[in-house]
C-alpha cells in the first residue's frame, strides 16, 4: 500500500475520512496526540500491527499502548477496576496510560506476550476524530523509529519514517510534547511504570497516597521502558559545562546554542524536548560536534519524564 513518500493528510473532513478509511484497510497512518505522534493501526487486526512492528524496527516483546475515544470503550479491551476508574475518570482524556487486565480481543502483538493492555483516551482533537470516525481501537507506539528520538510534529514523521507510513494526518506540533505517563493500578495501590505527561505530584494528590515507582531500567511489562530510547546520532551528555566542539541545550538562565525554556518552564519544556533534539542533532552532523550536552534539568514535576527521557537518550 505504501508509496515512495507518505500521504499527507490535512487537518479537514477529508483527512479525517481518509485516515479512518486508510486503518480499516490495515494501513499505517502517523497520527497527532497530545504527547507525540503515533503511529497508528487497527489494533484488533493482526497483520497491521505486525507491520507497525516492522516499520518501527521494534521489538515484538515491546507492547503497544491501545487508544479508544472514551471510557466507554477502554471496557471493551480490558478490566477496569474501581481504582482504574477513579484515575481515568481524573486524566482522561489525557496523557495517562493504564496497564490493565486485557480482555484478550486486541491482537497478540500488541500485548507483547503479557496479560495486560496499555490503554488510553488521547485528548487532541484529531486523534478523537480519527478515533470515532474509524469506530474501535488503534494501536500506536511513536511514529519513529525504535530507539530514536521521538516525533512531535509531522516533518519528524516523514524524516524519520518515509515510506514505511502510509499516510501522515498534520496537525501542527504537539503540546504536550513527551508521553503518556503509565500506570498500573493493583490490588495494592498504584505502581508508576513510566514518568510522563502527567506528573507524578498529581497523581499522589488524587490519591492522597504515595504511588510506587516501578522504572527498573530495561525490565518491560509497558511500552517505553527500553534501557536504550529516543537516541540522538551524537552522544548526549546531561549536565555540567560544554566543552569546545559540543552542542549545548540550555535550560532557564543556563544558555547555549539552543534552550529547551528560557524562562525555566518545565511544561515548555517538555513541549520542546524532541523538537530541541532533533534540531540539535541536525546541528551536530553540521558543525561535526562531538556530543550534545543538556543542561541540569530539576528533577520534579515534568522534568522527571524530561530527565527520564534524556538518561535513556544518553545511555552508552
Amino acid at each position: 500500500m505504501a508509496a515512495s513518500h507518505p500521504q499527507i493528510l490535512h487537518e479537514d473532513v477529508d483527512g479525517v475520512a481518509r485516515a479512518a478509511e486508510i486503518l480499516r484497510a490495515g494501513g499505517l497512518v502517523a497520527l497527532p496526540t497530545e504527547t507525540v505522534y503515533g503511529l497508528a493501526a487497527d489494533a484488533m487486526n493482526p497483520m497491521a500491527v505486525a507491520r507497525v512492528f516492522e516499520a518501527k524496527g521494534r521489538p515484538r516483546f515491546n507492547p503497544l499502548i491501545v487508544h479508544v475515544a472514551d471510557l466507554d470503550a477502554v471496557a471493551d479491551v480490558a478490566e477496569l477496576s474501581p481504582l482504574a476508574r477513579r484515575l481515568a475518570k481524573a486524566f482522561w482524556p489525557g496523557p495517562m496510560t493504564l496497564v490493565l487486565p486485557s480482555r484478550g480481543v486486541v491482537a497478540d502483538l500488541v500485548s507483547g506476550g503479557l496479560q495486560t493492555v496499555a490503554v488510553r483516551v488521547p485528548a487532541h482533537p484529531l486523534a478523537q476524530l480519527v478515533l470515532r470516525e474509524f469506530g474501535g481501537a488503534i494501536a500506536a507506539p511513536s511514529a519513529n523509529l525504535s530507539g530514536q528520538v521521538s516525533p512531535t510534529n509531522a516533518a519528524h514523521v516523514v524524516a524519520g519514517l518515509g515510506a514505511r507510513v502510509d499516510a501522515v494526518l498534520d496537525g501542527g506540533p504537539c503540546t504536550v510534547g513527551v508521553e503518556s505517563t503509565i500506570l498500573a493500578p493493583g490490588p495494592n495501590g498504584v505502581r508508576l511504570l513510566r514518568e510522563g505527561g502527567i506528573a507524578r505530584e498529581e497523581v499522589e494528590a488524587l490519591l492522597g497516597a504515595p504511588v510506587s515507582a516501578d522504572l527498573t531500567p530495561g525490565r518491560v511489562e509497558a511500552p517505553g521502558q527500553m534501557e536504550r530510547h529516543y537516541a540522538t546520532a551524537a552522544p548526549l551528555v546531561m549536565g555540567g559545562a560544554a566543552s569546545d566542539g559540543e552542542i549545548m541545550i540550555g535550560f532557564g538562565p543556563a544558555g547555549g546554542d539552543l534552550s529547551l525554556s528560557p524562562s525555566g518552564d518545565l511544561v515548555e519544556a517538555a513541549a520542546r524536548l524532541f523538537a530541541v533534539l532533533h534540531e540539535a542533532d541536525a546541528l551536530a552532523r553540521q558543525r561535526r560536534a562531538s556530543a550534545i550536552r543538556v543542561a541540569e534539568i530539576p528533577e520534579s514535576g515534568l522534568g522527571r519524564a524530561i530527565n527520564d527521557r534524556l538518561r535513556r537518550a544518553a545511555t552508552r
